[in-house]
């Protein structure tokens, strides 16, 4: 019972308010400060890299190299507004949490009901609550009428929880308990009293909210191994260029020059295009996901999703339909199958030998028609008016009330009995409601005929002590030991398939009996329906590719342990070794145990959003990268905790979707599969590119190491360097990072979570590959001078064109780190020809039409060393 003894009659006084509100504050979850658009553009400039092209920039201008400083500036920029766009929306968690909330509340106070915002309720308050409100704060139940409060938001079940006055035991947990409900959730049906115990951030939403704000963002695998990369790349040529300035003063060449010299060097050295190619092919990653029904909220997400190595689901409306359907039909020793999923009329009524039931047995169309009367739900028959129809299809129904209720009634719709007929046919005449002690719904009705009837519903166990009969064959007779036997056999083997399980019996009243108030006795038994949330038919082949694909996936649900066991039995996510443990269990394991056992479990049932949050850590702990999915409020901490939070697009609420890194269109679990293979692409298609322009930039440093160690001129200037790492090696890389996937690339392991991006011998091959560019690079410029006879500008002009050809000619080698890529079909990816094709017109252009030649010092290249420089392009190739 709640410590605020308030009169349930007269309520509060509105004297005692005012006290009230400064004592507890108001009823409102926090919202936090949130982060300024200024802020999240300013972020994109702290990244290291970034801030030594800024010096570098400065420098040049200093130097009065001023084009060098605006190419720099720009793609920094670029870089800078790519980043901010992406970013701007996610961090708004709280805020959704905070619609959540309901706008009004029905209280008593002096006596007297009033409509009083959400947000001015206090702890104390009795509050009114009919079907349809949305409860605005925790509290006890009071009064109750038939009540029952959809909570899935917080606890994951589907089923809707009927709530009693005073029948919680305190010592469960409290998200368990039948005489408490919870801001945030919502009445399905009934109504009823209650008195307001917890506001605000007191409430169980505002422990969610939170745990939320105390979790703090990560980077990804990808933002720490690249954040790494450009460190190290930016120390070690920073190291070079100050050593081979120094010598250069040594020799006794001008400080001036050399420092001049530097600065060009320090240009070839870092992959200026890196953090701009990285961001745009992420981008583009998300275009292709869209098509795939997935939303990405950050770039990084699907790389992160690509090295997964465990999904943690939610059940309910994730690996299942979060839609109620009759399963299976038992009538006096026959069983039938009921087929179809949704709130749709697709269906067909099956035998268990597998025998399509063209037309109904009598004993059937009975059960459906007294499962249809009595039964308050109602399917509206217009078609869902819902944004993502095109993705959950557009026949189906709007249901209302309550999810068994509807299931039944779709049952009814698929063999042509709809419930507005039958309500013409039986006209009720009394309700008997069904409450958890009775465990039972009757209903009085009235046939066309005048005949009537008691039609009865409920638990199994509970109707069958009520009955005397049981119809057989469409005879009557008396019930025996061996029939009751078989009924609860029956019951116990639907039960151990996680269906939920209704009895229906029936009894033909006399006038005589309406006076009777006891009237659910010497009933006819008819049989029982067994209901379940099904599984979605694609996440059972989409749990099979996470196996083949060496990706664990783990349930994480709040409903019961049987249900769970089912459920995840019938999707394949079960070995032998698998284990299935509960909340209760968690909360009696420290944490060493738990990260002990973590890699053995596979499914986690009646769980609350604190072990939810406590499993992800645990499997972060134990090396994992974790992606969680979910849609209700209850996942959103685990949400956001994981390496990627993926929320539900269509039965997922606000908060998760902002919690979230990416948003599943279609609620489908086979799009995240599509994801992991879109991120493992991705992935491949990143080190394709790293391998190319780190090995250009490799060849460009050697370049100038070589000509300063023979003590010759420049061979390029910053102007040209800049030119090719930006404008011409830029375009091939970007059509790198769009490049088919190869036909393995489900068939692996995830990455290693610490697994070095130039793992597998890449750095070898881009080191290998520098040497070879700058050789004939240098070959390049030392001829051209001799047969210029010391232009220089023409023997830079030749280095400049041999420089690009020879990266131009290398971007193919780069298409795959397994084969001899030469040889692949060049059409496949027709972006990296065409961008090719572009980027040697480009060289062409510079080289060849007099408004660029002053630009960028060059000249035009006559035949001679023309052939001269393709001759030794193509040399490099073949070596």
């Amino acid at each position: 019972m709640s410590m605020y003894q308030t009169d349930p009659y007269k309520g509060l006084s509105s004297r005692e308010i005012p006290l009230k509100k400064k004592l507890f504050g108001e009823n409102r979850l926090e919202q936090g400060s949130g982060v300024s658009a200024m802020t999240i553009f300013i972020n994109q400039f702290k990244d290291f890299m970034i801030l030594v092209l800024l010096c570098a920039s400065l420098i040049s201008a200093y130097l009065g190299e001023i084009a060098d400083a605006l190419a720099i500036s720009a793609i920094v920029i670029l870089n800078g507004i790519l980043g901010f766009v992406q970013e701007y929306r996610t961090e708004r968690s709280l805020q959704a949490l905070h619609k959540l909330a309901a706008p009004t509340a029905k209280v008593i106070r002096d006596g007297r009901i009033l409509t009083i915002p959400a947000c001015d309720v206090v702890p104390g308050d009795i509050v009114l609550l009919e079907s349809g409100d949305r409860v605005p704060a925790d509290g006890n139940i009071l009064v109750s009428e038939n009540l029952k409060i959809d909570e899935s938001l917080l606890t994951g079940e589907s089923v809707p929880v009927e709530k009693m006055a005073g029948t919680g035991n305190e010592s469960q947990i409290k998200i368990h308990r039948k005489d408490y409900a919870f801001m945030g959730t919502l009445v399905v049906t009934g109504r009823g009293k209650m008195i307001v115990e917890k506001i605000g951030m007191d409430t169980q939403m505002g422990k969610i909210a939170g745990m939320m704000g105390d979790i703090e963002d990560e980077q990804t695998p990808l933002q720490k191994r690249l954040d790494l990369l450009g460190k190290q790349l930016i120390t070690l040529c920073l190291a070079i260029c100050a050593i081979v300035a120094l010598l250069g003063v040594i020799r006794g060449e001008e400080i001036y020059d050399m420092f001049l010299f530097g600065v060009s060097l320090a240009v070839a050295a870092i992959p200026e295009g890196l953090p701009a190619i990285v961001t745009v092919v992420l981008t583009l990653g998300v275009q292709r996901m869209i098509q795939k029904k997935v939303i990405i909220r950050r770039l990084s997400a699907v790389e992160t999703l690509g090295c997964a190595t465990v999904i943690c689901s939610d059940k309910t409306g994730t690996l299942t339909e979060n839609r109620m359907n009759v399963r299976k039909m038992y009538m006096g020793k026959e069983t039938i199958m009921v087929t179809g999923t949704g709130y749709t009329n697709e269906g067909e009524f099956v035998t268990l030998e597998g025998k399509l039931l063209k037309s109904l047995p009598k004993e059937v169309k009975k059960l459906l028609e007294i499962g249809v009367s009595c039964n308050n739900a109602r399917i509206n028959r217009e078609k869902s008016k819902n944004i993502f129809s095109a993705f959950s299809g557009d026949r189906e129904f709007v249901p209302y009330g309550d999810p068994t209720e509807v299931a039944i009634l779709v049952a009814g719709l698929k063999a042509k009995i709809e419930k507005d007929y039958i309500d013409q046919e039986y006209v009720r005449i009394k309700e008997i409601p069904f409450d958890s002690d009775r465990k039972r719904m009757s209903v009085i009705v009235k046939s066309k005929k005048g005949e009537i009837f008691l039609f009865t519903k409920g638990a199994p166990d509970i109707v069958l002590s009520l009955c005397e009969n049981i119809e057989d064959k469409d005879k009557i007779r008396c019930i025996t030991k061996r029939d009751e036997k078989d009924i609860l056999t029956a019951n116990e083997d639907m039960g151990r398939e996680a269906l939920r399980v209704l009895a229906f019996a029936y009894k033909k009243l006399s006038i005589n009996n309406l006076q009777d108030l006891n009237p659910e006795k010497g009933l006819t038994f008819l049989g029982l329906m067994g209901i379940i949330d099904p599984p979605r038919p694609e996440a059972v082949s989409a749990v099979q590719k996470c196996f083949s694909s060496g990706i664990r996936p783990v349930m994480i649900t709040g409903d019961h342990k049987s249900t769970a066991w089912a459920i995840a039995r019938e999707l394949g996510m079960l070995t032998k070794d698998s284990k299935i443990i509960t909340g209760q269990e968690i909360d009696n394991m420290s944490e060493n145990e738990l990260i002990k056992q973590i890699d053995d479990i596979a499914v986690f049932a009646r769980v609350t959003p604190r072990h939810k949050l406590r499993i992800v850590k645990a499997l972060k702990k134990k090396g994992n990268i974790v992606a969680m999915t979910g849609d209700g409020v209850n996942d959103a901490p685990a949400v956001k905790e994981a390496d990627i939070g993926i929320s539900m697009g269509i039965n997922g609420t606000d908060v998760t979707k902002e919690a979230s890194a990416m948003i599943l269109m279609d609620d489908n679990f086979a799009s995240i599969v599509a994801a992991v293979e879109e991120g493992r692409v991705i992935y491949e298609n990143i080190r394709k590119f790293i391998r190319y322009l780190l090995s250009c930039n490799v060849g460009e440093i050697l370049t100038m190491v070589w000509i300063s160690i023979l003590g010759l001129p420049l061979p390029l200037l910053p102007i040209q360097i800049l030119w090719v790492n930006l404008v011409t090696d830029g375009l091939p890389a970007m059509a790198l990072g769009i490049d088919p996937p190869e036909k393995d690339v489900m068939n692996r392991n995830p990455r290693g979570k610490d697994e070095n991006i130039f793992s597998q011998g890449l750095g070898k091959k881009i080191i290998y590959r520098g040497i070879i560019i700058s050789l004939v690079t240098v070959a390049a410029f030392i001829i051209t001078n001799i047969y210029s006879q010391s232009n220089l500008k023409m023997a830079r002009t030749a280095a400049f064109a041999t420089l690009i050809m020879s990266q131009l000619l290398f971007v193919f080698e780069c298409r795959s780190e397994k084969a001899d890529t030469y040889w692949y079909n060049p059409f496949s990816n027709i972006y990296l020809t065409l961008s090719t094709i572009l980027s040697a017109g480009m060289l062409f252009a510079v080289i060849y039409i007099p408004f660029f030649q002053p630009i960028f010092q060059t000249v035009a290249l006559e035949k001679n060393i023309l052939f001269l420089v393709l001759g030794l392009a193509g040399l490099g190739a073949v070596i």
